[in-house]
């Protein structure tokens, strides 16, 4: 793994108002940390997303989205993000306050060729204002604005360097405004790549009118193609598959065994519906299907739970920055009958997959006793899944 990044999501967020953390407040069609994340979820060179947030708010964030509890500082909660990382080794990791939900896709590819040669690399812009200092509201004197600028995120290092920085460094002993601050108490040299405006900081009230400004003004009528950052992606896959009868007596249907006087033969446990269900996710995702993941000629998928494949699935959609939105599963039987038992396949597959019951469909139909299944020798399955990466 190249490349992770690390959203920082743990901050109490009040002074923006509006009784909620600021990030959890809506911004358009979404909420300021879907937009961050989506950032950097939807960014080709970002093989992952970990996001820091506190336990009891974790809830808010779309299923699928791989997070860790924060800590009571920003820099104790990079700190647990930047363990809880360490057994995947990534290359770089890219630290992005939340507070800044509409980083362009420009700045992280900056972030990204900088690291090539430093290691580390962080965005800004000059400051073109004049500095004063003051006192009691006058003027007392004015600094030179030379080689100053003003910082944002993401902020990019070598993984193992800014991990070593972090544990190193104590911040009761010397507080650090930010990773570049730690990094540079390390000894590390830190690139300065161009940054954006549009990756503003959200820190008081009126700051969400002027990001909802810039979201509008990517979408407007008559410009260009919305950004990648603001355009939501979605992708349906299907799903088909098909198990003959043989001897037994019961047969596993979306993970409930239904009782019958014969079974279903295959190589796992030729759960045809979650197999179905399986391939149409791997298909949103252009990832081929079962067989290329858990090849039958491998005989230790012999007789496996088919719940493994379905949970990889999800597993793969998430790590690539997808919420599964909805599944439709449709069985095609004469026998056994499924309709006692589709409530039950509903919850099955929507614990197995880690969403809502009511997003996952368990439905049944007959051939009109025409071909293979209206002859009683098998049973189909379809399926149909959609994904989408905010």
């Amino acid at each position: 793994m190249d490349n992770v990044a690390l959203i920082v999501a743990a901050g109490r967020g009040t002074r923006a108002g509006g009784g909620l953390a600021k990030q959890w407040r809506p911004l358009g069609d979404s909420t300021v940390a879907a937009h961050a994340i989506a950032a950097f979820a939807t960014h080709s060179g970002i093989d992952a997303v970990l996001v820091v947030t506190r336990p009891e708010e974790a809830a808010q964030l779309a299923p699928g989205v791989d997070w860790v509890p924060g800590g009571e500082t920003r820099a104790a909660s990079v700190r647990a993000g930047l363990e809880a990382l360490e057994s995947r080794a990534p290359r770089h990791v890219l630290i992005h306050d939340v507070a800044r939900p509409l980083v362009p896709a420009a700045v992280i590819d900056a972030v990204l060729a900088a690291l090539a040669t430093h290691a580390g690399a962080a965005p800004a812009l000059p400051v073109t204002d004049a500095l004063w200092s003051g006192r009691d509201g006058l003027v007392t004197g004015v600094a030179d604005r030379e080689g100053l600028f003003r910082a944002q995120t993401p902020q990019g290092f070598r993984f193992d360097a800014i991990l070593a920085a972090h544990r190193a460094h104590d911040p009761a002993a010397a507080p650090a405004a930010d990773d570049v601050a730690v990094a540079r108490a390390a000894g590390l040299d830190v690139a300065i790549v161009p940054g954006h405006e549009d990756a503003m900081k959200i820190t008081a009230p009126g700051d969400f009118a002027r990001a909802e400004a810039i979201l509008r003004s990517r979408a407007a009528p008559g410009t260009a193609t919305p950004s990648r950052e603001s355009r939501m992606d979605i992708r349906l896959g299907n799903g088909y598959d098909v198990h003959r009868f043989c001897e037994g007596d019961h047969v596993t249907l979306c993970g409930v065994q239904v009782p019958h006087d014969r079974a279903l033969d295959g190589h796992s446990d030729a759960d045809v519906g979650m197999h179905a269900a399986t391939d149409a996710i791997y298909g949103a995702l252009a990832e081929g299907d079962i067989g290329r993941h858990f090849p039958p000629s491998d005989p230790q998928w012999k007789g496996a739970a088919s719940r493994i494949f379905l949970r990889h699935a999800v597993e793969l959609a998430a790590a690539r920055g997808y919420v599964l939105a909805n599944v439709d599963v449709t069985l095609v039987c004469e026998q056994p009958k499924v309709g006692p038992h589709a409530a039950a396949m509903q919850a099955e597959m929507a614990a197995i997959m880690g969403i809502a019951a009511d997003r996952v469909s368990v439905k049944a139909t007959t051939s009109e006793r025409l071909g293979f299944t209206g002859r009683g020798e098998g049973i189909a399955a379809l399926a149909t899944a959609a994904l989408m990466r905010p």
